[in-house]
């Protein structure tokens, strides 16, 4: 993929997608800013980028806090010599805060954070990171969805109602930074082994249940991997999507073309 001295900013760039996108932007010949709260995580991910010859940076950022986000552009003005491509990676589910899921249980606490991280911190991110972008050759947003932005599933209702928010922003920039040259799309996934993946299941009553809801709706028989989405983040970053802007794009195994499992078709098991 044509990502070739393209300055990439991750958020949640630590683990999971984040960490796989670094990775593979890095070994297309990109250089990365990573950020995250996790430090030992992000500090991780450089170290293997560097130790495979590539160019990355850290940057502590809590994308709810204002000072922090400005800080994290300032660092990649500075350290890669402007941003290109902003990838608003950073996310939590609310089994991350609290085992109290239902609409009945949840606190406003655990509801108002997951939005705080999913929403405010793509709006507050985008924001700080414009200046930089209007200086770019090939400027674009990429902006984390899910398919819960796009249709219903249990003990979701902070996530999913955030992913929602995060697919109509995206259009909403699209139209608002078009006279800027900047592209601003989103993706969303179906079910990617994450550790956030693992920690939602681990809250289900019944985690096989869970998994099988997850995953058996994949025409593809198996839970994506973060490789998967960091593919199409690098090809929407590319010169090769230059004419790509406001879209949403599903990468879910192509479970959301259709009503039904894989039970329903002998295919039960899934790797």
């Amino acid at each position: 993929m044509n990502v070739e001295d393209l300055k990439f900013v991750i958020t949640g760039a630590g683990a999971g997608i984040g960490a796989g996108t670094a990775t593979l932007a890095a070994r297309y010949g990109a250089r990365v800013m990573v950020s995250d709260t996790n430090d030992a995580n992000g500090l991780a991910v450089v170290e293997s980028i560097r130790a495979e010859g590539g160019t990355a940076f850290y940057q502590h950022c809590d994308v709810t806090d204002e000072a922090q986000v400005k800080a994290l552009m300032a660092a990649a003005g500075t350290d890669l010599g402007g941003i290109d491509v902003l990838h608003n990676n950073a996310g939590i589910h609310e089994s991350m805060l609290s085992q109290e899921l239902s609409l009945e249980s949840m606190s406003r606490e655990t509801f108002d954070r997951v939005m705080s991280v999913n929403v405010t911190g793509v709006w507050l991110c985008a924001k700080y990171a414009l200046p930089y972008l209007r200086e770019s050759a090939l400027p674009s947003i990429i902006n984390a969805g899910s398919t819960s932005s796009v249709t219903g599933y249990p003990n979701c209702v902070a996530y999913g109602s955030s992913k929602g928010a995060v697919m109509q922003m995206t259009k909403m920039l699209a139209v608002d930074l078009a006279p800027d040259g900047i592209r601003v799309n989103c993706y969303c996934p179906g079910s990617i082994h994450t550790k956030m993946v693992d920690d939602f299941l681990a809250a289900a009553p019944d985690p096989s249940a869970m998994l099988n809801t997850m995953t058996l709706t994949h025409l593809i028989p198996r839970m994506g991997k973060p490789q998967d989405v960091a593919e199409l983040v690098c090809f929407l970053a590319s010169p090769a999507a230059s004419f790509i802007n406001g879209a949403v794009w599903l990468i879910d195994g192509g479970s959301l073309a259709w009503r039904g499992t894989l039970d329903v078709l002998g295919m039960g098991e899934t790797a």
